[in-house]
C-alpha cells in the first residue's frame, strides 16, 4: 500500500510555519546572529539579552507606556492663542475625553432653551436701546447722504440745459483720466483722402495677404480695386444677406407655415419654462418616492393621484395624464381615479373617460354627476341622469339634481317617484308637497309623516300650509299634536331648536305658526321657580334676532303666567315702543295699569304716549287715573304739572301745585313750584316760596342754588353771595353750590376768593375731579397757563382716571403733542365717553373727517345721555355733512333723548330755554358749539 502525496506533503511540514514567532524571537540568534534596523524600524539593534521591542511587550506594559505618553502630553500643554477656547481655556475642555451620552444631550438641549427663552424676553430691551443707539450715532455722524439731503432737494430746480453742461467725472482710479491732458490731434495726409476717394489700387487688398483666400474666386494674384465685386464695404453686405437667408430658412417650413418666430422666440421659450418654482431636485425626489409607493402597492389610488398631481405641477400634463389612465387601468373601481383623469384631461376626452367610469363603477353618484357636468345642453343632462337614476334609485341627491332641472309638472311626476324610491328623505316629501295643490300637499303630508314619524320639519311644514291657505285654527293644533307626537317617537324636545324654527317662521311671514310654537314650548323643561327669568332671556334672544313676534309672544304667555310682574310689563312695554306701533302700545299699557296700579312708571308712559300723539285730553285723563290710584305720588303730580305747562295751560299748572304742595309737599314739589313762577318771570313769588322751602328742607342744594341764581339774574350779587354761602354750609357735599359760588367771586373780580373757594371746596370733597376742572379753567381764562398746567398735574396725581380732567389736558398742550396725550389719556380710561369724545373733537382739528364721525359714533355708543355729544356731532353735520346725515343726528338724538353734559345743561337749565323741546334744545346747544381749533 503506498501512502498518497498529499500525507507525504502534510507530513514533512514543519509544526512552526504559519505560527506567530515567540516574544523577543530573533532569527539565527543561535548561530551568533543579531538584531537589525532597517527604515520601519523605530529604535536601535538589540541583542538577545537586550529589552524586548515594545511590539513584542505584554499587553500591560503597552497599557502602562500609553498612559505615560498621555500624562506627558497633557503637561505640555499648548498656548498658542488658536488653541484659546473662552469657555475651556488652553487645551480645549475640561470634560473633551468623557464620553458624549443621551443624557449630555438632554442637558444642553435644556441650557440651550433656557437661554432662547431668556434671549427672547431682553429682546425687545435690546432692540430699543439698538435702536436708540444707532439713532444717537446717526445724529453725531450722519451718512453722507443725509449731509447732502438738502442739495439733492434743489436738484428739482436744475434746468435740462444745466443737467446737458455738467462735466464727465471720469475714472477716478485711473491717472490719465484723472488728471487729463490735452489731446493731441494729428491731420491725415491728403494721400488718405484721395485713396478713398479716387480709388487708387493702395486700396486694394493683395491676394498674398491672406485675406483673399478668403474670398471665392479669387484665386491668381492681382489687385482688388474698389469697382472690383470684392471690397470690405461689400463683404460686410454679403455676411448680413447670407444671415437674413439663414434666418429664413429657420422661420419657414416647406409647406410655408412658421416654425419659429425670430422676434417672439424668446416669448414662446418663456411659455415653456414649468410654473412649478421649487428646486428641481426635489421634484425628482417626490418622483422616485412616488415611483416606490405606485411599485410597492399599485392599488393604492391616492399614489396614482399624488404623482399625476406632481406631473402637473411641473408642466407635463401630457405624463400627468397618462398616469392617471394607467392608475386607473390597474384600479378600475376607484371613483377618485376616475373623476381625476376626468378633470385631467380636455373636455371631449374628459366625456369618453367618465363614460368608462361610469362601466366600471355604475353605483357612483359622484361619477354620474361629473357625466351630467360634463355636458353642456340641459336636454343631455336630464338623459344622463335618467339613466343614473336607473342603476341608483335610492340616491336623494341624483333624485333632487334631476328635479331641478324640469319644469314644474314633469318634477312634480319626478318627485313623486323619488319619494317612492326614498321613503326617509324628508327634502323630497317637502319639494313635492310644495308642487301639489292644497289637498294633495295635506296627502303627501301625511305619507312623509307615516314613513318619517321623528321629523319636525313635516310638522311646522304641515303648519305653514294650514296658515297660509287661511286655515288659522288647524295651525296650534297641528305644532300641539307635534310635540306629543314627537316625544311618543322617542325624540328629544329641544327648546332652542324650536325657537330657532319659530324665529325662521316668522321670518318667513308665518305668524301664527312662531306664534303657536312658542306658546306650545315655551314651558317646556322649565321650572316654576325659573320662570320669569328664562323667559325673560327668550324674548332678549327674539329681540336681538330682529323676532320681534316671537319676542311678543313670549311676553304675552309670560304676562299671562305672571300678570303681577312689573318688570316684564316695563320689557313688553318698552319693546312695543321701540319696534311696535302706538295703539299697540297703548293698548299694553291699559292692561298693565290694569294690573299693577300702583306703578307709576307704567301711568306716565301711558299719559307720555297720548301727549306725544297730541290728544291732551286722554292723557289728563290718565293721569288723573294715576292720582286716584297713587294719591301722594310726586312722579305723577310733577307729570301732570309739565303736561299743564308744556301746553302753555300756567293757570292749571299752578293749582296743580298747589294742590300737590297740600298733599305731597316734597322738596322736589316746592322747587318746581318755584321754578314756574321764575319761568313766568314773578321773581318775588318764586323767591317767596324758595324761602317757605327752605325753612323745611334746608338740606336741598337746589333750593340754594336757585335762589342765588335769581339774586344774579336781578344784580343783587351781594344777597346771591349769601345764599350760596349759607348753601354750602348747609350742603357742603354738594359740588354745584361750590361752583355757583366761585364763579361769582371770579364774576365780580375776585380771582383770588374764587381760587379760595375752590380749594376749600377740595378739602371737604377730596378726590371731586370736577373740582379741580374749575379751578384749572380760573387759571386758563385768567392766562396764568403755567400754573394751569401744574394744576393739571397734581389734578391728574390725585383723580388718575377722571375723563373730564384728561379731556381738558388733550387740548391744553400745543397741537403737535395732542395726538401723544390723547394716547396716555385713552390707556388710562378707555370707555370714558368724555375722552372719546375729546379724541373726536381732536380728528375733527386735523380734518379727518370718517374717523371724526367713527369716534362720535363710539361716544354715543358708550353714553347715549351724553347731550353735549350729540351737539358735537350735529354741529360738525352741520358743516361738513349732508342733509341726510344732518337728520340722521337729529333723529337719533330725539330718539335717545339726552339730559347731562356741560353744554347741554348749561343751555337747557337757562330760565329763558325752560319751553324748548327736544329739537329746539338741541338747535340751541349746536349753535353755542365752539368749533375745536
Amino acid at each position: 500500500m503506498t501512502t498518497p502525496p498529499q500525507a507525504l506533503v502534510n507530513r514533512n511540514k514543519k509544526h512552526f510555519l504559519g505560527v506567530p514567532a515567540p516574544l523577543g524571537y530573533v532569527a539565527g540568534v543561535g548561530r551568533g546572529a543579531t538584531g537589525f534596523t532597517t527604515r520601519s524600524d523605530i529604535g536601535p539593534a538589540r541583542d538577545a539579552n537586550d529589552v524586548s521591542d515594545d511590539r513584542h511587550a505584554p499587553p500591560a506594559a503597552k497599557r502602562i507606556k500609553k498612559k505615560d505618553e498621555e500624562e506627558e502630553k497633557e503637561e505640555e500643554e499648548d498656548l498658542n492663542d488658536s488653541n484659546y477656547d473662552e469657555f475651556s481655556g488652553y487645551g480645549g475642555s475640561l470634560f473633551s475625553k468623557d464620553p458624549y451620552d443621551k443624557d449630555d444631550a438632554e442637558a444642553d438641549a435644556i441650557y440651550e432653551a433656557i437661554d432662547k427663552r431668556m434671549d427672547e424676553k431682553r429682546k425687545e430691551y435690546r432692540e430699543k436701546r439698538l435702536r436708540e443707539e444707532l439713532e444717537r450715532y446717526r445724529q453725531e455722524r450722519p451718512k453722507i447722504q443725509q449731509q447732502f439731503s438738502d442739495l439733492k432737494r434743489e436738484l428739482v430746480e436744475v434746468s435740462e440745459e444745466e443737467w446737458k453742461n455738467i462735466p464727465d467725472v471720469g475714472d477716478a482710479r485711473n491717472k490719465t483720466q484723472r488728471n487729463p491732458k490735452a489731446e493731441k490731434y494729428t491731420p491725415l495726409p491728403d494721400s488718405v483722402l484721395s485713396r478713398n476717394l479716387g480709388g487708387e489700387a493702395t486700396n486694394s487688398l493683395d491676394p498674398s495677404s491672406g485675406l483673399a483666400s478668403m474670398v471665392p474666386g479669387v484665386s491668381t494674384p492681382g489687385m482688388l480695386t474698389p469697382t472690383g465685386d470684392m471690397d470690405l464695404r461689400r463683404i460686410g453686405q454679403a455676411r448680413n444677406t447670407l444671415m437674413n437667408v439663414k434666418l429664413s430658412q429657420v422661420s419657414d417650413s416647406v409647406t410655408g407655415q412658421t416654425v419659429v418666430d425670430p422676434k417672439g422666440y424668446l416669448t414662446d421659450l418663456q411659455s415653456m419654462i414649468p410654473t412649478y418654482g421649487g428646486d428641481i431636485n426635489d421634484i425628482k425626489k417626490a418622483r422616485l418616492l412616488l415611483k416606490s409607493v405606485r411599485e410597492t402597492n399599485p392599488n393604492h389610488p391616492p399614489s396614482w393621484i399624488a404623482s399625476a398631481r406632481l406631473e402637473e405641477v411641473t408642466g407635463k400634463a401630457q405624463a400627468a395624464r397618462n398616469l392617471i389612465m394607467k392608475g386607473c387601468e390597474v384600479n378600475p373601481l376607484s371613483e377618485d381615479l376616475w373623476l381625476e383623469a376626468a378633470r385631467l384631461n380636455p373636455p371631449d376626452t374628459s366625456k369618453a373617460v367618465i363614460a368608462q367610469a361610469a362601466r366600471h363603477i355604475p353605483t357612483s353618484v359622484r361619477i354620474w354627476i361629473k357625466a351630467a357636468d360634463l355636458e353642456e345642453e340641459t336636454k343631455s343632462k336630464r338623459r344622463v341622469f335618467r339613466k343614473a337614476l336607473e342603476h341608483i334609485p335610492n340616491s336623494v341627491r341624483l333624485w333632487k339634481a334631476a328635479v331641478e332641472l324640469e319644469n314644474p309638472e314633469d318634477a312634480r311626476i319626478l318627485l313623486s317617484r323619488a319619494v317612492e324610491c326614498c321613503p326617509t328623505a324628508v327634502e323630497l316629501w317637502l319639494a313635492l308637497a310644495r308642487l301639489e295643490t292644497y289637498e294633495n300637499a295635506r296627502k303627501v303630508l301625511n305619507k312623509a309623516r307615516e314613513n318619517i314619524p321623528t321629523d319636525k320639519q313635516i310638522w311646522t311644514t304641515a303648519a305653514k300650509l294650514e296658515e297660509a291657505h287661511g286655515n288659522v285654527a288647524m295651525v296650534d293644533k297641528i305644532i300641539e299634536r307635534a310635540i306629543s307626537s314627537l316625544s311618543a317617537n322617542g325624540v328629544e324636545i329641544n327648546r332652542e331648536h324650536w325657537f330657532k324654527e319659530a324665529i325662521e317662521s316668522e321670518k318667513g311671514g308665518h305668524i301664527h305658526c312662531c306664534r303657536a310654537i312658542i306658546k306650545n314650548i315655551i314651558t317646556h323643561g322649565v321650572e316654576p321657580e325659573d320662570q320669569k327669568h328664562t323667559w325673560v332671556e327668550d324674548a332678549d334672544i327674539c329681540t336681538n334676532q330682529g323676532a320681534y313676534e316671537c319676542a311678543r309672544a313670549v311676553y304675552n304667555y309670560a304676562l299671562a303666567a305672571l300678570p303681577g310682574k312689573k318688570s316684564i310689563w316695563l320689557r313688553a312695554a318698552y319693546l312695543e315702543k321701540n319696534n311696535g306701533t302706538r295703539e299697540s302700545l297703548e293698548a299694553l299699557l291699559q292692561r298693565a295699569v290694569a294690573h299693577c296700579p300702583k306703578s307709576e312708571v307704567l301711568w306716565l308712559m301711558g299719559a307720555k304716549s297720548k301727549w306725544l300723539a297730541g290728544d291732551v285730553p286722554a292723557a289728563r285723563g290718565i293721569l288723573s287715573l294715576a292720582f286716584q290710584a297713587n294719591p301722594n305720588s310726586e312722579e305723577i303730580w310733577l307729570a301732570a304739572v309739565k303736561l299743564e305747562s308744556e301746553n302753555h295751560e300756567y293757570e292749571r299748572a299752578r293749582k296743580l301745585l298747589a294742590k300737590a304742595r297740600g298733599s305731597a309737599p316734597t322738596p322736589r314739589v316746592l322747587m318746581k313750584s318755584a321754578k314756574l313762577e321764575w319761568s313766568l318771570n314773578d321773581t318775588s313769588a318764586a323767591l317767596r316760596l324758595l324761602d317757605e322751602a327752605l325753612k323745611t328742607f334746608p338740606n336741598f342744594p337746589k333750593l340754594w342754588m336757585m335762589v342765588g341764581q335769581i339774586h344774579e339774574q336781578l344784580d343783587e350779587c351781594h344777597k346771591a353771595f349769601d345764599a350760596y354761602n349759607s348753601g354750602i354750609k348747609k350742603c357742603p357735599d354738594s359740588i354745584a353750590l361750590w361752583l355757583l359760588l366761585s364763579r361769582l367771586e371770579e364774576k365780580r373780580g375776585l380771582l383770588i376768593k374764587a381760587r379760595s373757594v375752590l380749594e376749600r371746596a377740595r378739602l371737604k370733597n377730596p378726590k371731586k375731579d370736577i373740582l379741580w376742572l374749575e379751578a384749572i379753567r380760573v387759571e386758563l381764562r385768567s392766562n396764568l397757563k403755567d400754573i394751569a398746567n401744574s394744576m393739571m398735574a397734581k389734578a391728574l396725581q390725585e383723580c388718575p382716571t377722571s375723563g373730564h380732567l384728561w379731556a381738558e389736558a388733550i387740548f391744553m398742550e400745543a397741537r403737535p403733542q395732542r395726538k401723544t396725550k390723547s394716547v396716555d389719556a385713552l390707556k388710562k380710561c378707555e370707555h370714558d365717553p368724555f375722552v372719546l369724545l375729546a379724541v373726536s373733537k381732536l380728528f375733527w382739528t386735523e380734518r379727518k373727517l370718517n374717523k371724526c364721525r367713527e369716534w362720535f359714533q363710539r361716544t354715543l355708543k358708550i353714553e347715549p345721555d351724553l347731550g353735549d355729544a350729540w351737539a358735537y356731532w350735529y354741529r360738525f353735520e352741520q358743516l361738513h355733512g349732508t342733509k341726510e346725515q344732518q337728520h340722521e343726528v337729529k333723529q337719533r338724538c330725539l330718539n335717545a333723548e339726552p339730559h347731562h353734559g356741560e353744554l347741554w345743561c348749561s343751555v337747557s337749565k337757562d330760565i329763558k330755554n325752560v319751553r324748548l323741546n327736544n329739537e329746539q334744545l338741541l338747535e340751541a346747544v349746536a349753535k353755542a358749539v365752539p368749533i375745536p381749533v
